[in-house]
């Protein structure tokens, strides 16, 4: 099978790590790349690292240069997805990297993201219960966002099981300055962001919230609610989430509450190739998962206050988005999950 996808958004840090991903992918052959601004230029001089494609030359992101291919990457600003989505053939498989199309809840979207909600699509994180089975043969998935991903895999398997009380969740993460993307700002040059960290989106005002809420409710069958707080970190790449929950009375009583909820983890996970729950003892870093699509979880239980907390990382641009799009290519198009995405973590 040879597969054609087109990439928009292809001058950006998303949609270059998807054409990153795509380059080594035996079985695609990449057509259209395209962008808004950067219509035009020569892709090597916005994204130097992509020496295959450095030759190729950036087109208008229109409904006409991405029609045509067998799956379209929409690497796009939040908002600007969806319209031209509408218009690509239903036979294309769209897989978006944006926030378009990933809430349930239209109140939500139109809260967070203050346009009118455009639908909801399947969900590209296969490690959700039922997630892999509605992606076989989908042709729209939705990727979630990086800070989603890192904690629904940090959480989800004590949701799952019913191990986790609703009420009372709370998630600290610190992700790489990437994840504003590559817009140029002044809190994120680097005499701003070296040596420093500094917390923003506080008090339930960033837009992944109501997306975590989503996945760990559908998980559990209960209302979650969470407080979540994203940190910048002086990085380029990488997310540690630390999520924190109570633990039911039911798991609270048990013998042996920490041996309990950490077979549930292994458990979940135990046929993942991508997520890997880490012996006791060793704490994931982020730069064990650098470039790649894995993710390290550590869990511990604090009996003093009853809670459990979990420790992910994931690089916010690969599993987080790029590596996760393809991974749910590979799933709807029934090739095998890990193709092209096989590669380990970059050290030191």
């Amino acid at each position: 099978m040879t597969i054609s996808a087109a990439v928009s958004g292809a001058s950006g840090y998303a949609g270059g790590e998807v054409l990153r991903l795509l380059a080594g992918h035996p079985q695609v052959t990449i057509g259209a790349i395209t962008a808004h601004s950067n219509a035009g230029a020569r892709l090597g001089t916005v994204a130097p690292n992509l020496h295959s494609l450095a030759d190729r030359i950036l087109v208008d992101t229109t409904v006409e240069n991405l029609s045509g291919h067998d799956v379209v990457f929409l690497a796009l600003p939040h908002g600007a997805s969806a319209a031209i989505a509408a218009q690509l053939p239903a036979s294309t498989l769209v897989i978006d990297a944006g926030a378009d199309h990933r809430l349930q809840d239209a109140g939500a979207w139109e809260k967070f993201y203050g346009s009118t909600h455009a639908g909801t699509w399947p969900y590209g994180l296969p490690e959700l219960p039922g997630h892999r089975e509605r992606l076989k043969g989908a042709k729209r998935i939705a990727v979630p966002g990086c800070y989603p991903t890192s904690s629904l895999l940090a959480l989800m398997p004590g949701f799952a099981a019913g191990a986790l009380e609703p009420d009372d969740v709370v998630i600290v993460a610190a992700s790489g300055t990437s994840g504003a993307g590559k817009a140029a700002k002044v809190n994120l040059i680097g005499s701003e962001v070296m040596g420093s960290m500094s917390p923003y989106g506080v008090g339930g005002a960033h837009r992944h919230t109501p997306e975590i809420e989503q996945g760990l409710s559908n998980a559990s069958g209960l209302d979650v609610r969470v407080s979540f707080t994203p940190t910048l970190a002086p990085m380029s790449r990488g997310i540690l989430a630390t999520a924190t929950a109570k633990v039911s009375p039911e798991f609270a009583a048990l013998a042996d509450p920490a041996g309990a909820l950490r077979e549930l983890w292994e458990n979940a996970y135990a046929e993942e190739p991508f997520v890997h729950v880490l012996p006791e003892g060793q704490w994931p870093t982020t730069k064990s998962v650098l470039g790649s699509n894995h993710a390290a979880v550590q869990i511990a239980y604090d009996g003093h206050v009853n809670r459990v907390i979990v420790c992910a990382v994931i690089d916010n641009l690969t599993k987080g988005t790029a590596g996760g799009a393809v991974q749910s290519m590979n799933i709807a198009l029934g090739l095998p999950e890990t193709t092209g995405l096989s590669f380990q973590g970059v050290a030191p």
